[in-house]
């Protein structure tokens, strides 16, 4: 967020908890993007807060309960107050339990690929609707196609995206199995090793289509221990993935740090991954 925003986006979270009787001293930053997410202190809150017209947080909240009422393992909304979104200056603001990290940075791989089917069992049952991960491909097509969203993509780079984005999704629908409810995003910065065990977090990237998506996001070494996958549709979904996420790089309203310089190391992989 824009520093101006970032503090409107604080004091909006801290309003919010005052007025639910939680003791607010302090906010800490643990993570800025699209969206903030605060660790609130002394109560041990974790806030996330993002603008009313740029997140689906009703649809995270709703998820959330749903999946740890099936015992997935998933982050827990803060108990001492009531589960839902709340609104104040702009800005949508949900109240987490906040875990302390006790696993080290990285997680083994079969525990990760444990939780992860432990997580696509529970969202197989679950009745909920998401977009499909096409929609995904469409707006980064979109992206690619329109020269002043994207004006410092070389065609040849340009060429290079919009091939990879076709062929993955031919492959995958060509030879991927049924679809199901994804996380969508179940890559390392959200998944937590707590006293719990490993959870997952960030529920509003979910979307539908092959298991194989979500492990495309996670270490290569995961997917060794998780059971049925498909190795053509895992290749294909992980150059999917680098193919999207980079040409996010290269839109001109792309505020991810350090964006730009991802976005041209990211080329080259893709370059590397399609031989």
């Amino acid at each position: 967020m824009q520093r101006s925003e970032a503090s409107r986006a604080v004091n909006a979270a801290r309003s919010v908890a005052s007025s639910l009787g939680l003791d607010i001293a302090d906010a800490v930053v643990l993570h800025d993007s699209n969206k903030l997410s605060l660790r609130l202190l002394p109560c041990d809150v974790l806030a996330r807060v993002a603008p009313v017209d740029d997140q689906v947080a009703e649809f995270e909240v709703e998820l959330a309960q749903r999946l740890a009422g099936a015992g997935c393992p998933v982050a827990a909304l803060e108990p001492r107050v009531e589960p839902r979104t709340y609104e104040r200056d702009g800005f949508v603001v949900t109240l987490w339990t906040y875990y302390e990290s006790v696993a080290p940075p990285d997680l083994p791989p079969v525990d990760y690929a444990d939780a992860l089917a432990r997580l696509h069992a529970g969202m197989r049952e679950a009745d909920a609707q998401a977009p499909h991960f096409t929609d995904r491909v469409a707006h980064a097509q979109r992206l690619l196609a329109d020269r002043e969203r994207t004006p410092d993509l070389s065609d040849a780079d340009r060429k290079l995206l919009t091939d990879a984005l076709r062929s993955t999704v031919r492959t995958i629908g060509e030879r991927g199995g049924g679809d199901q409810l994804l996380h969508g995003e179940p890559h390392p910065g959200n998944v937590l090793g707590t006293r719990d065990g490993i959870l997952f977090i960030d529920l509003e990237t979910c979307c539908r289509g092959p298991v194989e998506l979500d492990l495309a996001h996670a270490p290569e070494e995961v997917a060794a221990h998780y059971p049925g996958v498909d190795r053509e549709v895992l290749r294909a979904c992980r150059i999917l993935v680098l193919a999207i996420v980079t040409t996010w790089r290269w839109d001109r309203d792309d505020q991810y740090p350090g964006g730009r310089r991802m976005g041209r190391e990211w080329l080259g992989r893709l370059r590397a991954a399609l031989g």
